[in-house]
């Protein structure tokens, strides 16, 4: 069997939320925020990825010590930049 990505995207939205502990209105609503982008099928369902649950997993966190979800994304949009530019020195 070969190894999954974390990319691929697996997860419904009630799993998700269950694996998280956090409610499928949350989801919903920091993917409208835009927080994060889950994959969809052709018929419109979300699908999460592992990468998406530890974004999600983060997003938790920060909301957890008092972030807004603007400051969420705020941290979120630097962590990304931070990261991009790591991937870039080393690759």
């Amino acid at each position: 069997m070969p190894d999954r990505n974390s990319s691929t995207p697996l997860y419904g939205i009630a799993v998700a939320a269950d694996l998280l502990g956090i409610p499928e209105a949350s989801l919903r609503l920091f993917e409208s925020k835009g927080l994060l982008t889950p994959s969809r099928t052709q018929g419109g369902t979300r699908r999460y990825s592992d990468d998406d649950l530890v974004r999600l997993r983060r997003i938790a966190e920060l909301r957890e010590q008092g972030v807004n979800l603007e400051g969420v994304l705020r941290v979120l949009e630097l962590q990304d930049e931070n990261q991009a530019l790591r991937d870039e020195l080393a690759g």
